[in-house]
């Protein structure tokens, strides 16, 4: 399948599968014309990448992750791939600590 047609049937930009490609997170063969084209399982791995994306992985993240997801939400644990989901969530922990912060200082401005 052609870009066009895996950014419609995965609702993903072809910029961000473009992206996707370079960052080795998904791949694709070219036809002598230079177009992209997409196996079958292509749309698969979108729904997979997004997934990650999704939960707050970064592509550095996902690039490890990725390899061990089973199925759309499965993923086989094993210490590299722990060790990357527990920093990202620790990151994410972060993130909403520094929102609450933010929240209170604005409550108190509001009060």
């Amino acid at each position: 399948m052609l870009i066009g047609e895996l950014s419609e049937v995965t609702g993903a930009s072809a910029r961000s599968l473009r992206y996707y490609e370079e960052k080795g997170l998904l791949t694709s063969r070219r036809t002598p014309a230079g177009y992209r084209v997409y196996d079958d399982g292509a749309p698969l791995q979108v729904r997979r990448i997004r997934g990650l994306l999704d939960a707050g992985f970064d592509t550095d993240s996902i690039g490890v992750i990725l390899p061990c997801v089973r199925h759309e939400r499965t993923v086989e644990l094993c210490p590299t791939i722990e060790a990357t989901m527990r920093a990202t969530l620790a990151r994410l922990d972060a993130d909403l600590d520094e929102l609450a912060r933010r929240r209170s200082a604005v409550s108190a401005l509001l009060a």
